[in-house]
């Protein structure tokens, strides 16, 4: 009878650890896939952050390109840029 006990005892436990890895897995699972999510939006944030900061400095280095070429020519900085 006490080996009986013991050997359900045992079962008991052994489906509670079963039961409770799937659990950990499903919930593992679940923060995998949610860092993933939170890696793409960072990395199109960081694109359009970039592509943005790349134009700006296409931007300042045109008006400076034409600030140069209007003072080294003796014309208005939109003349320049008209060139």
């Amino acid at each position: 009878m006490r080996k009986i006990a013991l050997v359900a005892a045992a079962g008991v436990a052994a489906l509670t650890l079963a039961a409770c890895s799937e659990k950990t897995e499903e919930a593992a699972e679940t923060a995998v896939e949610g860092a993933a999510e939170d890696t793409a939006t960072n990395v199109e944030e960081a694109g359009d952050a970039m592509a943005d900061g790349a134009e700006t400095v296409a931007d300042t280095a045109t008006e400076a390109a034409a600030e140069t070429e209007a003072e080294v020519q003796g014309e208005t900085t939109e003349e320049a840029k008209a060139d």
